[in-house]
């Protein structure tokens, strides 16, 4: 059976050109880009190759590019060595519904004397704007971290204005743009962040790469400790193969995100349109006006999410129910949680995410597929409109 596959925010196919580009590399071109000898030298060169054009992604510096293993480091790396530098002077502000990475990194930070705020969100999953002015006025030492879009519904933050207001505050701007890389273009000249985080399989890259910007002149301490690659800023002999993959990606993507963004909204937007006429009692979850182009968050009210995602594998249809990063627990999901859905909706959230291989024709099979699957766990649900509300607790 072939997988239709809509875990996408999860992680994505690597791209056939990014695999041919990164072949070479594990044969004949395995030389150590560190070494003095000419043989090393030759794939420092293509090293230096890939960071320009990384940089040039991001419309930054080469020198501005940490290569990382994915964005779990890079956001570790920017909070903690933010925090380090500053000490427990410093004050953390970021909001309710971030990654795993940045909320568990936060709270650490927190319970080793640090003061950390979680911004609340809206019913579509915003912040306000004039509570994070308030939380940064009059503070020193500050380090704000919003990622600019939600890996589980796709909202859009405004991050130029959330950059510009951390600015004025004389605060350091970390985020989290794992979800946005390859799907929204990305200039650091135009969104003032001092640091912003991506991970290389989330946009047709390979596993285990990562990239933390770092602003010229931003205060941090390094993380990783052992070496003097990436300029003293990350310890560790650079993972060639994938930085060049990862660069790839980067030119993929630049060359077609326009067009890419609106083929995989049109399915999006049928797949939408498709569950909200064949199924009742659902909600469309997340800021629908302010969203990336291939994200679909859904709320099947009285059932399970979980139960739906197996079903639904049994079809061959691959969706998640959340994070990734967060998907071995049963609890709902901390951000459908935040954003105040009821307790008849909140168990049964799952995410579709697409990509430039989805088609056509798998949305088809998948607006054939689920309505049967969402009636039958209906049928089966000891819950429903008329059942006691407290038993969804």
């Amino acid at each position: 059976m072939k997988a239709v596959y809509l875990d996408n925010n999860a992680t994505t196919r690597t791209a056939d050109e990014v695999r041919e580009a990164m072949f070479p590399f594990f044969g004949e071109l395995y030389g150590n880009p560190s070494s003095m000898h000419a043989f090393g030298g030759g794939v420092a060169k293509h090293l230096a190759d890939a960071r320009e054009r990384v940089a040039a992604f991001l419309n930054c510096s080469p020198e501005e590019v940490i290569f990382t293993s994915c964005a779990t480091e890079s956001d570790n790396t920017a909070l903690r060595g933010v925090a380090d530098w500053y000490g427990r002077d410093m004050k953390m502000v970021t909001t309710a519904v971030e990654h795993p990475a940045i909320l568990q990194s936060a709270r650490r930070l927190k319970a080793q004397g640090f003061t950390e705020i979680e911004l609340p969100v809206n019913s579509v999953g915003q912040i306000d704007l004039d509570q994070l002015r308030a939380e940064l006025k009059g503070t020193k030492n500050a380090l704000v971290s919003v990622m600019w879009a939600n890996n589980e519904t796709g909202t859009i933050f405004p991050i130029r204005e959330i950059a510009e207001i951390a600015k004025e505050a004389g605060a350091t701007m970390h985020t989290d743009a794992v979800q946005v890389a390859g799907k929204v273009p990305i200039d650091v000249q135009a969104v003032p962040v001092d640091m912003l985080s991506i991970s290389g399989h989330k946009f047709h890259a390979p596993k285990g790469i990562g990239i933390l910007y770092v602003r010229k002149g931003t205060k941090f301490k390094p993380f990783m400790l052992g070496g003097h690659q990436e300029n003293g800023r990350r310890a560790g002999t650079e993972n060639v193969p994938y930085i060049v993959g990862l660069a790839k990606a980067c030119d993929i993507a630049s060359a077609n995100m326009d067009a890419e963004a609106k083929q995989v909204g049109a399915l999006r937007d049928k797949l939408e349109a498709g569950i909200l006429a064949s199924c009742p009692n659902v909600r469309v979850n997340g800021d629908r006006a302010h969203r990336l182009p291939n994200t679909l968050n859904v709320s099947f009210e009285y059932i399970e999410g979980e139960a739906i995602a197996y079903r639904l594998s049994d079809l061959g249809i691959c969706i998640s129910t959340g994070s990734a990063c967060a998907s071995g627990s049963l609890d709902p999901s901390h951000v459908i949680r935040a954003m105040g859905v009821p307790f008849i909706a909140v168990h049964g959230s799952v995410r579709f995410s697409l990509s430039r291989y989805n088609t056509m024709d798998e949305i088809d099979y998948v607006l054939e597929k689920l309505p049967p699957v969402i009636k039958n766990l209906r049928e089966l649900s000891p819950f429903g409109p008329d059942s006691d509300p407290t038993t969804f607790k």
